[in-house]
């Protein structure tokens, strides 16, 4: 009879790959939530969602590819973009979101770290690109573009410039804290933005 202390294994194979997948990058998220960057290891993570690096090395090239997508796994739904019909709503409401998990949730602290390390980590900087900081920016453009369609904003805006406007300042103050990163910041950098695209 198997050990009653021993913590019972899946059997190999037993899940399907959908599965699989998303135990690994919920595991990822978590463990760089917890520990940061420097604890965290593709060992920590097979061992928490019960996969093999092998598995791990199948799907993701690099820890640090493996911990983006972790990190956006767990982030993901606080970043979710609202779609009210009214862009104003949905900028502030997405940007205060965006404040509150760099100031107030281990996140800020992750997504430096990674930015940072991304400075000298050439595979690095090139997962942040495509695994990160690239959808987070699509999801921008496309709301602009959207409230483009709706008449609410100029024809000729760019939204890959407004897109730098927004969060491009949080980022500032939370890498540079020369100025607070707050809910009141957030507000007043889409009410100075809007002026301009209407």
């Amino acid at each position: 009879m198997p050990n009653a202390d021993q913590p019972s294994r899946r059997g190999r194979g037993r899940r399907p790959a959908d599965q699989v997948r998303a135990e690994i990058l919920t595991a990822a998220g978590n463990l760089l939530l917890v520990e940061g960057m420097a604890g965290f290891t593709i060992e920590k993570v097979a061992a928490q969602a019960r996969a093999s690096r092998m598995t791990i090395y199948k799907w993701w090239p690099s820890k640090g590819a493996l911990a983006l997508d972790g990190y956006f796994t767990v982030v993901a739904p606080t970043l979710a973009f609202p779609d009210t019909g009214d862009i104003v709503t949905d900028l502030t409401s997405q940007l205060v979101a965006f404040v509150h998990l760099l100031r107030d949730t281990p996140a800020g602290r992750v997504i430096s770290q990674l930015i940072a390390q991304a400075q000298t980590d050439p595979e690095l900087a090139i997962a942040y690109r495509q695994r990160y900081s690239g959808p987070r920016r699509a999801l921008g453009v496309e709301a602009l573009n959207r409230a483009v369609a709706r008449g609410q904003l100029r024809a000729d805006i760019d939204p890959e410039s407004v897109v730098d406007q927004l969060w491009g300042a949080c980022y500032h103050r939370l890498l540079v804290p020369d100025q607070p990163l707050t809910e009141d910041f957030a507000r007043t950098l889409v009410d100075n933005v809007i002026r301009g695209l209407r």
